[in-house]
């Protein structure tokens, strides 16, 4: 079979796919089934939910999590130790916690392929033997004749053979914005997919005319089965943040494996007791692991995905919340992303005035203005366009609960909406004005005529089409309340102003009316001598709220780029008028993303703002190019086409209100009021989230390295452990959950959106930072210390008990500092994060409780401290929040 059916005459292809013009008989459908299988969208292969949920402990320091609690529960059987065994459970639900957690935010990640079925219409009518026969459309088989009729979803891809005024509305596969004209008439073999006339393809929609065509493709060979197949087969790499803090996360293991490692020789070569050092050593690893990292890290993206719906965001991967903060580059469809896919009457010209029209989208709403300056709507030539636009027209405009809703062709929707703006209703005009007949719009006549009955009890014809086409029909004009000859200079006027339109980018429709005689036939003549009205511009207006969302994008460092499917010219305008188009930009059209290489594109790829009449598979090149280039890249979209390349891009982002299931499923993000301005705040909580997760991360691994000190120093010199193993356990749990959680709650830095993006490949851990925790961790260990030397001579467990809460409020101190890295405390609030000091209150609690209380002094080896103790330990710890602090003031 030809692969570019669309390039070959309709009796070839006839002869190729081995059918009539009478379809295929029953036996050779069955036949053709078995051979080519049902028309569906088939699921190869996915995860299993097992295999999801043992994804999750793949991180590394899952792992190292899983092999310290591992070797605690062996010691403490062996040696009959509770202590041990306590520890070994209290990690093991640390890492089941994780697991669950990740394991339910991904489930639903593999159920994407299941929308792709579902937008494929259930039922189809096809010849067979001759006969009209209506079957379920999964027995559709190539070669099979189908009938379409307006309001018809397309079963399978199909060469057309007959067409009767046919549109199809194509934006979900190609993105183009105006229900597309189609015909018979053969094509270029380089045709691109939104320029395929003489074709259908499944899951678009007829919305007007009838057609016959034969079926080519089905199933997973049409152009929406091979989308699925992409989103089947690519594999979706890992985010910046997850490779982090796999880094971090080697990295510590590494360091924690070696440093038990010396501990553990060193001791023993010491003529320390073997068991008694690898005790050491296991007590030094849960010390050095932070046991809660992988647990804040999940739980505070999991926060941020429920603050992103109350910013309109519904978030569907964990990590993508971060993601999105980190991202410099967002693809924008331009179809209802961009613009509010709602066809919108914006210029008039009439009487030789040129008049702007107010409100967007559907809406009657909207004012008549030339040259700023309000007008009458109600003046008898307005009135008189309008109700040519109205008339004339087989669109329909109702309220519904949530909003208008049009029904018909977007374009005379256009049409009825700016009538109603002009006080213009539907249903009362067509009752004072009946239509007796119609002349239907095609290709070929390029205009469409109605007749109707005036209130005189006369005849009327209204006509709209191409202004070039209905001014060869016209011999008079409406000028000023009268008609009069139509001269060569009106016609020059006319069509210098069609050509001003038509060069911002706006679609143009001409109105004329002629009187009929009461005996006249009607016919195609009595569209001749036609009086011209007026010019219609319209065009698919950008959201108002986009455009201020991309100018905070550029202000954040963000560049905007439209991907879309739309004509060169009319992407200009739109991205003129949003600002996202300046002289000296590029564009790219589909034809020549086509003919460039891959390695050629990503030469050029950062100066391109427009991408005009590209495919799904173009779509995808783009992302892939700027990914090469080191971008973090955003994709938004709403249709069937955008759905590989948002599962390609870093993080793909769908709407979900206009957006089909299929992208919604493959997307990482859902904007659920279809608003670009809705990224702009997730990409501010993304941002406030990721500070949030550093911010922990400097905490812990601060505390963690004060803890592996003190311990490493203690063991290597001193004669008593400063701290005993069930107490570095829970210091750990008083440390490492409260208040590292609550971190999690800090709000968002106030100039967070007047920094550039990170570096895609910025570490979590720098040599700054590092150096900065080691600082915090000497400071800890030196502080600590201290104390416990004062003490030891005097008694061994008051020194230990005294190291152990000198410690612990280290840590409380140093947990206030972090609350931001680049603001001091005082200046972004003391209670702007209430839960980080309700966190920090009930831990130094816990803290007195367990050294004051019997009971557990008896499980934790504490003795009851006096008052001048608790101060000395404050007043040592203190400075863990008063040197940070110091140090902000002075950048």
């Amino acid at each position: 079979m030809n692969e570019k059916p669309w390039a070959v005459e309709v009796d070839d292809i006839i002869k190729q796919v081995k059918t009539s013009r009478d379809g295929l008989n029953a036996s050779e459908a069955e036949g053709r089934l078995s051979k080519f299988g049902s028309n569906e969208i088939t699921k190869k292969g996915g995860t299993t939910p097992l295999q999801i949920f043992l994804e999750q402990f793949k991180s590394f320091l899952v792992i190292i999590l899983i092999f310290a609690a591992i070797i605690s529960a062996g010691i403490g059987i062996s040696r009959g130790s509770e202590e041990d065994i306590l520890e070994a459970l209290a990690i093991l639900l640390v890492v089941v916690f994780i697991a669950i957690t990740g394991f339910i935010q991904e489930y639903r990640a593999e159920k994407e392929l299941l929308a792709l079925r579902d937008i494929v219409s259930p039922t189809a009518l096809v010849i067979r033997n001759g006969k009209k026969e209506e079957i379920p459309a999964k027995n559709l088989v190539p070669g099979d004749v189908i009938l379409i009729e307006a309001g018809d979803r397309i079963p399978a891809d199909s060469r057309l053979l007959n067409v009767i005024n046919l549109k199809v509305d194509e934006a979900s596969l190609t993105g183009e914005s105006i229900p597309v004209e189609k015909e018979i008439s053969i094509l270029k073999a380089d045709t691109t997919l939104g320029d395929r006339k003489n074709m259908i393809f499944m899951g678009t929609n007829a919305t007007y005319g009838k057609a016959t065509a034969v079926v080519i493709n089905t199933g997973m060979k049409t152009e929406l089965g091979k989308i699925a197949e992409k989103i089947q087969t690519m594999e979706k790499e890992k985010t910046p943040l997850q490779m982090r803090l796999d880094m971090v996360g080697r990295q510590i293991g590494l360091i924690v494996i070696l440093l038990c490692a010396i501990i553990f020789f060193a001791g023993t070569l010491g003529g320390r007791d073997p068991i008694f050092m690898f005790l050491v050593a296991v007590a030094l690893a849960v010390a050095a692991v932070p046991e809660g990292l992988p647990a804040v890290v999940t739980v505070t993206l999991a926060r941020g995905m429920r603050l992103m719906v109350k910013r309109n965001a519904i978030v569907r991967k964990l990590t993508a919340v971060e993601t999105l903060g980190s991202t410099d580059i967002i693809c924008s469809d331009k179809t209802g992303t961009l613009t509010r896919n709602e066809m919108t009457i914006r210029k008039l010209f009439i009487n030789n005035r040129n008049i702007d029209v107010t409100g967007g989208g559907y809406k009657p709403e909207g004012e008549f203005l030339i040259d700023g300056k309000r007008i009458d709507s109600k003046t008898e030539e307005l009135q008189l366009l309008f109700r040519i636009g109205t008339l004339c027209n087989n669109a329909s405009l109702e309220k519904t609960g949530s909003g208008w809703k049009i029904t018909g062709d977007p374009t005379e929707a256009s049409l009825i909406v700016a009538a109603s703006k002009a006080g213009i209703g539907q249903s009362q005009v067509s009752e004072k004005f009946p239509r007796i007949a119609e002349l239907p719009f095609d290709s070929v006549r390029k205009r469409m005529t109605t007749i109707h009955k005036t209130p005189e009890g006369g005849r009327i014809a209204y006509v709209k089409g191409a202004p070039d086409v209905i001014l060869t029909l016209c011999r008079y004009i409406y000028d000023k309340g009268t008609e009069r000859e139509l001269t060569i200079e009106d016609r020059e006027k006319i069509l210098s102003m069609n050509d001003i339109f038509a060069g911002n980018a706006l679609r143009i429709l001409g109105a004329a009316y002629k009187r009929l005689d009461h005996m006249e036939d009607f016919t195609e003549d009595s569209e001749r001598d036609l009086v011209f009205v007026g010019l219609l511009g319209m065009i698919d207006p950008p959201r108002e709220d986009a455009k201020k969302a991309i100018n905070i994008c550029r202000k954040a460092g963000i560049k905007s780029v439209m991907i879309t499917g739309d004509h060169k010219l009319t992407a200009i305008a739109v991205a003129k008028e949003m600002n996202m188009f300046r002289e000296g930009d590029m564009i790219l059209t589909g034809v020549e993303l086509e003919e460039i290489s891959d390695e050629d594109l990503e030469k050029i790829v950062e100066n391109v703002i427009i991408y005009a009449r590209v495919s799904p598979e173009h779509k995808l090149k783009i992302v892939k190019a700027l990914k090469k280039k080191g971008h973090i890249v955003a994709m938004t979209g709403d249709g069937v086409n955008d759905a590989p390349a948002l599962k390609k891009a870093d993080i793909g982002v769908s709407m979900g209100i206009t957006g089909t299931d299929v992208t919604k499923e493959a997307s990482d993000m859902v904007l659920t009021d279809d608003n670009f301005a809705s990224i702009v705040s997730a990409v501010e909580g993304g941002r406030g989230i990721y500070d949030n997760i550093k911010s922990f991360i400097k905490y812990l691994l601060s505390c963690n390295i004060g803890e592996v000190m003190t311990i490493f120093i203690g063991v290597m010199t001193l004669p008593r452990l400063p701290l005993l193993p069930l107490q570095i356990l829970w210091m750990n749990l008083l440390t490492d959950a409260a208040p590292a959680l609550a971190l999690g709650w800090n709000p968002a830095d106030p100039d967070i959106m007047k920094r550039r993006p990170r570096n895609p490949k910025e570490h979590i851990i720098t040599k700054d930072t590092l150096m900065r925790f080691i600082g915090v961790g000497v400071l800890m260990c030196a502080g600590t210390l201290i104390i416990f030397n004062h003490y030891l001579d005097i008694n061994g467990e008051k020194a230990q008990t005294m190291a152990f809460t000198t410690l612990v409020m280290f840590q409380m101190f140093y947990v206030l500092s972090c609350r931001s890295e680049r603001f001091p405390f005082f200046k972004v609030g003391v209670l702007s994060n209430r839960y980080l000091i309700i966190a920090v209150a009930f831990s130094v609690l816990m803290q007195i409780v367990v050294v004051n209380l019997p009971f557990f002094q008896t499980i934790f080896g504490t003795v009851t401290l006096s008052i001048e103790e608790w101060l000395l330990a404050i007043i040592v710890s203190s400075t863990a929040f008063f040197i940070p602090e110091f140090l902000k003031y002075r950048k």
